[in-house]
């Protein structure tokens, strides 16, 4: 129940529920195609000069086979429920990120019709914004419905220092247990140390603190590749040395 574990679920949502609007789209699903086009009736007097057209990503698909796929909700067990809302936020961000892109037509590109279709973001968008979900994710725990004798989630009943008492939204990352420290070897993580890592980017991160290792060795590579007629490449081998930097114990 960490916020690790809710990042994961809800990148997992994400990514298939893009994986399969995107199939739909490229004609790699015999089950579904192009996405309809959506209601018109209050497009705005500019946009009367386009259309829908062109083949859009199948968002309405990909979702309603991702939720099925996914099970109904969870009634009583609370870590049930919060990885079944962390799915759905997934998902919420992969909706909340579908863009109108259009094509022009006319003389010249004049632009007097537009071809649009719907798109999804690019998936590093979904990834980076999950990201940050993850970094402002809520802890929680669980209440029972008296009208309905339905579990609910809910801000933990104590108040607990650096965490936040709000009412988690429907797109906020929740979890319910405290993480464990990741640098050191646990039932839930081999740890850090031997780590390796790159100096001036990620060591005192990585080796949380503790400093890092530096071993030289030489090191032999293909280089100065060309292609020959017909049909080999050939390539010369290049020996240098290189610094490893790894993780102290």
């Amino acid at each position: 129940g960490f916020k690790e574990t809710a990042f994961l679920y809800a990148i997992s949502s994400a990514g298939l529920t893009h994986a399969m609007a995107k199939a739909c789209s490229a004609g790699r699903m015999e089950r579904c195609t192009c996405d309809e086009a959506p209601d018109l009736e209050n497009r705005e007097a500019w946009q009367e000069a386009w259309q829908w057209g062109g083949c859009g990503d199948n968002l309405k698909y990909s979702n309603k086979f991702v939720k099925e796929f996914l099970g109904r909700k969870p009634n009583k067990d609370l870590r049930a429920r919060v990885d079944f809302h962390n799915n759905l936020v997934g998902m919420k961000v992969i909706k909340a990120g579908v863009e109108t892109t259009c094509k022009c037509h006319g003389v010249s590109g004049s632009c007097t019709v537009r071809t649009c279709w719907r798109q999804l973001s690019p998936f590093h968008e979904i990834g980076k914004q999950l990201k940050q979900k993850y970094e402002t994710s809520l802890k929680v725990g669980s209440t029972t419905n008296e009208a309905t004798g339905e579990g609910d989630i809910s801000p933990p009943k104590k108040s607990i220092p650096g965490h936040s008492d709000q009412i988690p939204r429907t797109t906020d990352l929740v979890y319910i247990d405290d993480s464990p420290s990741f640098c050191l070897m646990s039932r839930y993580s081999p740890g850090t140390s031997g780590r390796k890592c790159y100096k001036d980017k990620n060591c005192d991160s990585i080796c949380c603190g503790r400093g890092h290792n530096t071993q030289s060795r030489v090191v032999t590579r293909p280089c100065q590749c060309q292609v020959r007629w017909c049909c080999y490449v050939e390539c010369k081998q290049c020996t240098q040395r290189e610094e490893v930097y790894t993780c102290k114990d």
